[in-house]
């Protein structure tokens, strides 16, 4: 048995109590709780206090501190379950404690990871990203499959087309200068990465307008010619025509405009 010798506030936390225990030695720290854990358990100097009572007063204040721990996590926006456990573990919490706390989040409403899975998915489209990558950052942040399944359900055809054309017509108003070709493995590239399917992709590749008319596919052919003539000697040689003929041949365009290019290079258009 021990009793409460002392209560005081803890300096750098005001709303933290030091209790002070005599176990019949002399007085000695004990442990330290919360007002709400103070007035709970009804400590003041005197109080008699066995083992057991100590021990529920202790685990209890830990449980309170890493469920303040978590609603402070939870104030910046929504998490996942696995995200607020893995906060606690970095706070160093007990397995014990942390299991509570998630019960109590859970029981009073505070996580729902279904609800966290729909809200996630809805802003990361508005963000641009496709289902793909949204459903393995979901699957990262602990959500099981259905619910990853259920929340893409929201992200439907329609919003996934429009999001991706976002991100083609952007890509088509910074690459002028490069063969209609290449435009297409790029924006294939570019719109995969992004998280959406094959299917989709391939659908916005036939819908966009490249805007590349034949004088601005002849002027993209010239600009990529003009990087490296002075390499090739403008092709003015068999072998060096042959190497400019290669390179531009790699950057997507068709051997047809290529030849003419090199019969006649100053009818291009160049900027």
């Amino acid at each position: 048995m021990a009793f409460v010798t002392k209560i005081t506030s803890q300096q750098k936390n005001a709303e933290r109590y030091n209790i002070y225990l005599d176990y019949g030695k002399g007085e000695e720290f004990g442990f330290g709780v919360d007002e709400h854990t103070l007035i709970k358990f009804g400590l003041a100097k005197g109080k008699e206090l066995s083992d057991l009572d100590i021990a529920e007063i202790t685990t209890g204040d830990q449980i309170r501190k890493a469920y303040n721990s978590a609603l402070d996590y939870l104030s910046y926006r929504m998490r996942s379950t696995k995200e607020i456990k893995q906060q606690l573990e970095k706070k160093e919490f007990q397995p014990e404690t942390i299991q509570e706390v998630l019960h109590q989040l859970d029981e009073s409403g505070l996580t729902n990871d279904q609800q966290f899975a729909d809200a996630y998915t809805r802003t990361q489209w508005q963000a641009g990203k496709g289902p793909d990558v949204i459903k393995q950052e979901l699957f990262q942040k602990g959500i099981a499959q259905t619910q990853i399944e259920q929340a893409l359900s929201l992200y439907g055809h329609e919003d996934q087309l429009d999001a991706a054309m976002v991100h083609a017509e952007k890509f088509l108003r910074k690459n002028h200068a490069i063969s209609t070709i290449q435009v297409k493995q790029k924006l294939e590239q570019l719109l995969v990465r992004k998280g959406y399917s094959f299917n989709l992709v391939s659908e916005v590749l036939r819908s966009v307008d490249y805007g590349n008319n034949q004088n601005e596919e002849r002027e993209a052919l010239a600009k990529q010619a003009a990087k490296v003539s002075s390499k090739y000697n403008n092709g003015q040689d068999y072998a060096n025509r042959q190497k400019m003929k290669q390179y531009l041949y790699r950057k997507g365009f068709p051997i047809e405009l290529i030849d003419e290019y090199l019969e006649n290079p100053d009818q291009f258009i160049q900027s």
